[in-house]
C-alpha cells in the first residue's frame, strides 16, 4: 500500500476543511433558484397586460408592413411591365434605324431618306422623334431603356427588402403571442376552486347570497372570468322569474353584443374563448354546462339545440354558464 507523507495528509485535511466551510456558507448550488418565489397572480396579470399591448403594437406593425409590401409589389409589377414595353420600343427603333441605314447605304445618300417618315412605317410616334443622326436617336432610347431597367430593378429590390421585413415582423408577433399564451397558461393554473366541493368531487347545494343574489360558487366563476378576459359588456346573472339557473343565482350571461345583434367577429372569437375556458375548468369551478351559439356542452362535447326564435334566445350574443 502506498504511504502518504504527514505533510500531504495535513494539506489534504486543510483543503477538505476549507471546501466544507465554503459549501456550508454557500449551500447547495440550486438553493437560490429553488427558493425563487413564483410570480403572484397580480404580477402575472401585469405581465399579461404588457405582453398583450406589445402583441397589439406588433400586429399593427405587421399589418403596415403587409400594406407596404402590397404597394411595392404593385409598383414592381408596373415597372416590370414598363421595362418590357421599353425593350419592345427599343428593339423596334433599332430595327427601323437599321432599315433606314441599309436603305441609305444602298441609295448612296448620307442622310436619312424619306422612308424614315413614311406613313406605313411602324412606330409612327417613335419615327416622328427621329433626328438626323441615327446614333444619337438610338442612344436616347437606349438611355431611356436603361433608366427604366434601373427603376424596375430598384422596385424589385424594394419588394424583396419589404418581404424580409414582413417575415421578421411576423416572427416577432408570433413570439410575443407565445409569451401571452404562456402567461395565460400560468394564470389558468391559478384558477380558484369553487366553494362547496365535497371530497368525492360533487358539489354541495348553495343558495344565493349578497346583493347580487347569486351563489358563492357562481360569484367565484364570474370574477375568475372577469379577471381572465377583457369583457366588452355587462355580465347578467340573477333574474327573477322563469326557469333554469338564473332565478336560483347559479348562472351568468357574458354578453358579446347589445340590442339583440350578432357579435362582431372579434367578440364572437372572445365568446368562443370564454366558452372553451369554462368547459376546460368546469371540474375546478363547478360548472354544470355552457350554452353558446345554439349549442350546449356539459363536458362531453357540443350538442345542437332547438331554435328558440331569436339571436339572444339562441345564445348567439352571449355564452351562458350554469353552475352546480
Amino acid at each position: 500500500m502506498t504511504r502518504t507523507s504527514p505533510m500531504f495528509r495535513r494539506h489534504a485535511s486543510l483543503t477538505a476543511g476549507v471546501l466544507a466551510a465554503v459549501t456550508l456558507a454557500l449551500g447547495p448550488a440550486n438553493t437560490a433558484s429553488a427558493a425563487a418565489p413564483a410570480p403572484t397572480e397580480a404580477e402575472l396579470r401585469t405581465d399579461l397586460a404588457k405582453s398583450a399591448t406589445k402583441v397589439d403594437k406588433l400586429t399593427k406593425a405587421y399589418a403596415a408592413k403587409r400594406k407596404s409590401l402590397k404597394k411595392a409589389k404593385k409598383a414592381a409589377a408596373l415597372a416590370k411591365k414598363s421595362l418590357s414595353k421599353a425593350e419592345e420600343v427599343y428593339a423596334e427603333v433599332r430595327r427601323q434605324v437599321d432599315a433606314v441605314v441599309q436603305g441609305s447605304y444602298q441609295s448612296g445618300e448620307g442622310n436619312l431618306p424619306a422612308l424614315l417618315f413614311a406613313p406605313d412605317l411602324r412606330g409612327s410616334t417613335a419615327a416622328g422623334q427621329l433626328t438626323v443622326q441615327q446614333s444619337s436617336y438610338v442612344q436616347s432610347f437606349a438611355t431611356g431603356l436603361e433608366r427604366t431597367r434601373k427603376t424596375a430593378e430598384s422596385a424589385a429590390d424594394l419588394t424583396d427588402r419589404i418581404e424580409a421585413e414582413v417575415e421578421k415582423a411576423d416572427i416577432r408577433r408570433d413570439k410575443a403571442k407565445e409569451v401571452v399564451g404562456d402567461i395565460k397558461n400560468r394564470l389558468d393554473r391559478l384558477v380558484p376552486t369553487g366553494s362547496g366541493r365535497r371530497a368525492d368531487g360533487t358539489w354541495a347545494p348553495q343558495s344565493p347570497i349578497g346583493a347580487d343574489n347569486i351563489t358563492d360558487r357562481t360569484r367565484i366563476m364570474r370574477e375568475a372570468i372577469a379577471k381572465r378576459f377583457d369583457l366588452p359588456y355587462a355580465v347578467g346573472c340573477h333574474r327573477s322569474g322563469g326557469s333554469g339557473e338564473h332565478p336560483l343565482g347559479r348562472a351568468c350571461d357574458f354578453m358579446m353584443s347589445t340590442g339583440g345583434a350578432m357579435p362582431s367577429a372579434a367578440n364572437r372569437a372572445l365568446g368562443d374563448e370564454i366558452a372553451a375556458w369554462a368547459i376546460a375548468n368546469k371540474d375546478r369551478l363547478g360548472v354544470k354546462y355552457v350554452i353558446w351559439r345554439q349549442r350546449i356542452n356539459s363536458g362531453s362535447g357540443w350538442r345542437g339545440m332547438s331554435d328558440r326564435g331569436s339571436i339572444t334566445a339562441n345564445h348567439f350574443d352571449h355564452p351562458h354558464i350554469s353552475m352546480y
